[in-house]
């Protein structure tokens, strides 16, 4: 079992900012992470993943021994996508930030002029 259950910041997050085909597995996700991000997913890294309507979600991640993947169907409501900037096909999270997609909490938008 992969300690990725624990979400601490031992990890690095990226969410991919398009929606996702649920469908796709460990191979399709890597293929997101190898063709669309231009990148390979390295150990310690969690790729995050949801689907259009928001009510899926998967997380990917590389071990030594292979992929984990982690899967969470809503019955009920929705998770917020966070805004990210035009052509930006990835947005780098922390782990508390993966905390709140998780909990449905909404997501805001931080003025860094300030």
């Amino acid at each position: 079992m992969s300690a990725i259950a624990l979400l601490t910041d031992h990890y690095r997050y990226y969410l991919y900012s398009r929606p996702t085909d649920m469908r796709k597995s460990f191979d399709g996700l890597y293929g997101i992470i190898k063709n669309e991000l231009g990148t390979t997913i390295a150990e310690r890294d969690v790729f995050v993943f949801l689907n259009k309507e928001c009510t899926h979600i998967k997380l990917l991640l590389q071990e030594p021994d292979g992929f984990t993947l982690l899967y969470r169907r809503l019955h009920k409501g929705r998770f917020s996508r966070p805004f990210a900037q035009p052509g930006t096909d990835s947005i780098q999270i922390s782990s508390s930030d993966l905390l709140s997609l998780l909990a449905r909490l909404q997501w805001h938008r931080r003025d860094r002029s300030l």
